[in-house]
């Protein structure tokens, strides 16, 4: 059963950056249009978010995020030995998926990127997309309405890839996969630890904001 569990989180986590990194690719294939090529990325992402957390989410929880499971288990929903190896897995999961989507349209399978992405406002605005990401979360599972999961989670996502001026990447395991395909979805490893260090705040930002509206009994 927990390797199902482990399989889950690793497979979700690379189909999800399958859709990264291969919309990101076919985008820019298709135009040079810079407002439709974040379209399609968007809607890429958004859509396989729903389907994996449908599928995904009754054997795992649907975490495929590194925040979510420590999120998860700072309010003791999961134990240590099991988010170690969910963060293991999405990491793992997230390079697989960014060779794969690489390959599939005949990049080199591992090229880092160049795409710099750096900046005061960049690094405000993935706190604030994660801490909205962690709220939601913790919000609809305190509320006891995790049945709109599939909706509440790609919205937040669609809302702030266009909201937020860093494209909401809000997951440490994405970022870091992010940074082995030089195309338009990538980032440099330097932008990454810069992200993944707001990511980090942006957790505990949201942790303590749903906290603050979780309504006592």
């Amino acid at each position: 059963m927990k390797l199902q569990k482990y399989f889950a989180e690793f497979l979700g986590t690379a189909l999800l950056l399958v859709s990264v990194i291969g919309s990101g690719i076919m985008a820019t294939n298709l135009t040079q249009d810079v407002g439709l090529q974040l379209t399609i990325n968007a809607l890429s992402i958004v859509s396989m978010l729903a389907i994996i957390i449908v599928l995904l989410g009754p054997i795992s929880g649907a975490h495929f995020n590194p925040v979510v499971t420590l999120g998860e288990l700072f309010k003791k929903r999961i134990n240590s030995r099991d988010a170690a190896a969910y963060i293991v897995v999405q990491f793992a999961g997230g390079f697989i998926g960014t060779v794969f989507a690489n390959i599939m349209f005949s990049k080199p399978a591992v090229f880092q990127s160049h795409h710099e992405r750096s900046g005061t406002n960049l690094f405000v605005s993935e706190i604030f997309a994660t801490a909205g990401l962690v709220m939601i979360i913790h919000l609809i599972t305190e509320q006891q309405r995790g049945e709109l999961a599939p909706f509440v989670v790609p919205a937040w996502i669609g809302t702030a890839f266009f909201a937020s001026s860093s494209c909401i990447f809000a997951n440490p395991a994405v970022t870091f996969a992010r940074i082995w395909s030089d195309t338009f979805s990538g980032i440099t490893a330097h932008s990454a630890w810069f992200y993944m260090i707001a990511q980090l705040i942006g957790l505990v930002v949201g942790v303590f904001v749903a906290r603050a509206l979780v309504i006592k009994k």
